[in-house]
């Protein structure tokens, strides 16, 4: 286990409309703000034509190569993620989210274009005095975070 420390800083309040797509938004909503490193909750419904990635084909094989499922239904979501700068110093959203219709339930990462419908609600809390950076691993092709300074 790797950990740094840090405090939290402004609490924004998001609604997100009908046709955004969650991760662009907040990218962009990070960067209107000066939002370096954050952490977000969310819910709302997702669109028909969202696309969620759902796992590996294979756990072990490098690269790791995604699943994705497009969902063909609005759906209720759920998320929590978070708000890392890359090495370019861009502020990257990783993000999952459970999305459920009647009694079906699917989880996934947004990164892969999660299309609001209607409204999903946001809270962004930022996280200050803190240096964590995500970095590419050439192993798994990801850009994981590095918690230490």
């Amino acid at each position: 286990m790797r950990y740094s420390e840090a405090k939290a800083g402004r609490v924004f309040v998001v609604r997100l409309e009908d046709g955004d797509i969650i991760h662009e938004s907040l990218e962009r909503f990070a960067k209107d703000n000066a939002i370096i490193r954050a952490q977000v909750i969310a819910l709302g419904a997702l669109d028909e034509g969202s696309k969620l990635v759902v796992g590996p084909e294979d756990g072990r094989a490098s690269p790791v190569v995604p699943m994705k499922l497009c969902l063909d239904q609005p759906r209720e979501i759920t998320g929590v993620g978070t708000i890392f700068p890359d090495e370019r110093g861009e502020p990257i959203l990783h993000m999952h989210i459970a999305t459920g219709r009647g009694d079906g339930t699917v989880t996934g990462c947004v990164r892969a274009g999660v299309l609001v419908w209607k409204v999903v609600e946001v809270v962004v809390t930022e996280i200050l005095e803190n240096d964590s950076t995500r970095i590419m691993d050439p192993m798994t092709g990801f850009e994981l975070l590095d918690p230490t300074p």
